[in-house]
């Protein structure tokens, strides 16, 4: 079978992994830990960098962290992942769904704002939903398959009205918007490093953020807030949400092949457009502001979706379809959703995901670009 996304463990991996395990430093603490989030810091440009055991642990520290609770409602994309969405429901606040424009499949601006004009009041420095009278707390925006929107844009259109930004950027390390990193424009950013991101430990994430005090609290929050280093006194509710020194070890050795995993992606990605826009298919637009690390390569065809899904599974091809927009969902059918046009069914409707890993051989390319053309040569 040619996976769809695969961890890529070929560099120091085993070697840090074997000293943690030579020294004993298997668990939350040890020097691999502080370094991952150093490494992380140096990259994308944050001043402070907290590790965490995933992405969605970030996301949901971040916005407690921004005061959001059960009164609150928070703004975000009709695509994406569910761990999104579900971290805003760990607080107790309940989303709006914005839906995604339909070129860069990333949240739609100019919905977002005719919103935030039209259904919303401000009163003494809250941004209040018209319909319910809660406050609009936060904007969550995805930058969705490793791309991302005009996030300067958003990030004054929050301004504006108040809301908090937490970037969900947990596909994005590597991309940038005007040379920025993804996650440095918002109160905070989140990144994920699953087994099927461009960079991964297994299970992991990352919290990053200018601000010196939140990071100090994210980092307290994140060990089960103990206050005291010999005691074990706590003084709030905390979170086993650590990321152990093992995987962090892991990550460092990932960091260091992150330049090389980008740019396989890169070459992947323009492999797929020479050779499958020919057939009509089309791919996620890249403003011109943007560069993007092609973390998952997703494709749009239209009404060949099943089928295509079926004929590249028979021939052992890993595909899959995009999400399943969030406003469809049984738990999250009552929440509010904006749209125009209903893009992000459209979307779901028509598009999958190729096999993209970043130590994919040359010859399963091949392969798969042959059995494309088998399909569409049968409907010539």
């Amino acid at each position: 079978m040619i996976p769809l996304s695969v961890p890529n463990i070929s560099g120091n991996e085993w070697k840090y992994v074997k000293e943690c395990l030579d020294t004993n430093w298997v668990s939350s603490v040890g020097k691999y830990v502080d370094l991952f989030e150093q490494k992380i810091t140096e990259y994308t440009g944050a001043k402070y960098a907290v590790a965490t055991s995933n992405g969605t642990a970030a996301l949901h520290v971040s916005l407690l962290l921004s005061d959001v609770n059960e009164n609150h409602l928070v703004i975000v994309p009709n695509i994406t992942f569910i761990a999104s969405v579900n971290s805003i429901r760990y607080t107790g606040a309940s989303p709006i769904f914005i839906d995604v424009c339909p070129k860069t499949w990333q949240m739609d601006l100019d919905l977002l704002e005719d919103y935030l004009m039209n259904k919303t009041r401000q009163v003494d420095g809250l941004c209040l939903c018209r319909e319910t009278n809660k406050p609009i707390k936060a904007i969550m925006p995805v930058h969705v398959l490793g791309n991302m929107g005009d996030i300067e844009k958003l990030c004054e259109v929050a301004k504006k009205y108040n809301i908090t930004v937490i970037e969900d950027s947990t596909e994005a390390l590597g991309s940038r918007f005007n040379k920025k990193h993804a996650g440095t424009f918002g109160k905070f950013g989140c990144f994920s490093f699953n087994g099927n991101k461009i960079l991964t430990t297994g299970g992991g994430g990352m919290i990053v953020t200018d601000d010196k005090a939140l990071a100090t609290k994210a980092k307290h929050i994140t060990t089960q807030a103990k206050s005291d280093s010999f005691e074990y006194i706590h003084d709030m509710v905390g979170y086993n949400y650590r990321l152990v020194n093992v995987l962090a070890a892991i990550g460092v050795a990932q960091m260091e092949m992150l330049p090389s995993f980008i740019d396989k992606k890169h070459e992947v990605a323009e492999f797929y457009k020479d050779k499958l826009t020919k057939f009509g298919i089309q791919f996620p637009e890249t403003i011109k502001e943007m560069f993007q690390n092609n973390w998952l390569i997703t494709i749009n065809v239209g009404e060949h979706k099943v089928k295509l899904i079926e004929h590249l599974t028979k021939l052992n091809i890993q595909v899959r379809p995009l999400w399943k927009p969030m406003n469809q969902l049984s738990m999250f059918k009552q929440c509010n959703y904006v749209n125009n046009d209903n893009i992000s069914q459209a979307l779901y409707e028509s598009c999958i995901s190729l096999p993209c890993s970043t130590n994919i051989k040359k010859t399963d390319l091949q392969d798969i670009i042959v059995a494309f053309e088998q399909y569409y040569n049968k409907r010539l």
